[in-house]
């Protein structure tokens, strides 16, 4: 008898695949949206709809202007795989309350997964989208699972009891 992956690793593999259509000179990120076990929505991060990427550029601006990493995103010429889903799913008028969202991302340099956190505003999005559990990949170091997975409840309960900016800081993603 074969053995299957659990779902967990399933549809983290699907979004590591997602991932791979990325047009950011820094990461791969993939994004998929899953409801009721079907997958309603997918995302990586890129350049809005017809416009052009940096890979068309052949540079990145950010590293250009020499921002800082996790900082001025407004001067990113791309969409994070979040967001890309989750608007995926606004174009086809598909509902995402009590849906899963499972983020796989990978250092295109190093060729190594990194830990995939959604990033202030993507988290934000998360939330007010009514997604009710959000897994991510994590680094490949020794003693770390492939993945992590967070409650958005438990987002929403820790902002109500402390600085929303404070968890940003802590879990950071820097893209």
């Amino acid at each position: 008898m074969m053995d299957r992956p659990a779902k967990e690793e399933y549809y983290l593999n699907i979004a590591q695949v997602v991932s791979q259509r990325s047009t950011c000179l820094k990461v791969l990120i993939g994004a998929i949206i899953v409801k009721e076990d079907q997958i309603i929505a997918a995302g990586y991060v890129g350049a809005p709809r017809h416009t052009r990427s940096s890979l068309d550029h052949g540079f990145c601006l950010r590293r250009k202007l020499q921002i800082p990493s996790g900082t001025q995103y407004e001067l990113c010429r791309s969409v994070h795989a979040e967001q890309n889903a989750i608007i995926n799913a606004a174009r086809a008028g598909v509902s995402l309350l009590g849906g899963d969202m499972y983020i796989f991302g990978e250092d295109r340099e190093a060729g190594k997964a990194i830990f995939a956190f959604p990033c202030f505003i993507c988290k934000k999005m998360i939330i007010n989208a009514g997604l009710k559990r959000v897994l991510v990949s994590q680094t490949t170091e020794p003693g770390a699972g492939r993945w992590r997975l967070f409650q958005v409840d438990d987002w929403v309960r820790e902002w109500r009891e402390q600085d929303i900016l404070e968890d940003s800081v802590r879990y950071g993603r820097t893209e």
